[in-house]
């Protein structure tokens, strides 16, 4: 019966396209002020047409590459943000990656970070097979921290000078979320 038929998630994530330049290319254009906050200082090409074309052109060379993975988040099939797993390490002794992610300013404060960092860790720990997943953010950028420890993300630390920001070298707070089924018991 269709009234049987289960609702599509609200929240998902989707491989990015060449097909999602448009969509990402008028969030991120949207929500230029918001994200410039905390993104690393980029030009101005990253809110453009042309910039999201070369963006997505280089994730899929990363996916190829098997170094990164990006998504589009989807609310209800309709782009609202992107997340991204970057410099994923497949060695011997350590599998980890590293997430990100944005939400369109106007789609933010209603849990749907949360729930595509949650997505996130299952990629990363189910079909990646990672037994860590790491994050950093900005010091003053609390919203991102909550969305983190939200999702069983620890606080490890405090790196100087860890990334460019906002046009400068800038301190990040890292942290770290271990895959379950690794994380040691003494822990």
């Amino acid at each position: 019966m269709l009234d049987q038929i289960p609702a599509p998630p609200a929240i998902a994530l989707r491989p990015v396209a060449p097909a999602d330049a448009a969509d990402l290319a008028a969030l991120r254009g949207a929500s230029r002020d918001h994200l410039a906050r905390w993104e690393p200082d980029e030009d101005d090409a990253t809110y453009t047409l042309s910039g999201v074309r070369e963006a997505i052109a280089a994730a899929l060379a990363r996916t190829a590459a098997g170094t990164g993975r990006s998504y589009v988040i989807l609310e209800r099939g309709r782009a609202v943000g992107g997340l991204l797993l970057n410099t994923i390490v497949q060695g011997p002794y350590l599998r980890t990656c590293s997430v990100g992610y944005w939400v369109a300013v106007a789609e933010c404060g209603r849990g749907i970070a949360t729930e595509a960092v949650r997505l996130a860790k299952y990629i990363a720990f189910g079909e990646l097979g990672l037994d860590q997943l790491r994050a950093e953010t900005l010091p003053d950028n609390l919203a991102s921290q909550k969305v983190l420890s939200r999702n069983g993300f620890r606080r490890i630390g405090l790196s100087p000078c860890y990334s460019l920001a906002t046009g400068r070298l800038r301190d990040h707070v890292l942290f770290e979320a271990p895959n379950p089924r690794t994380e040691p018991p003494w822990t």
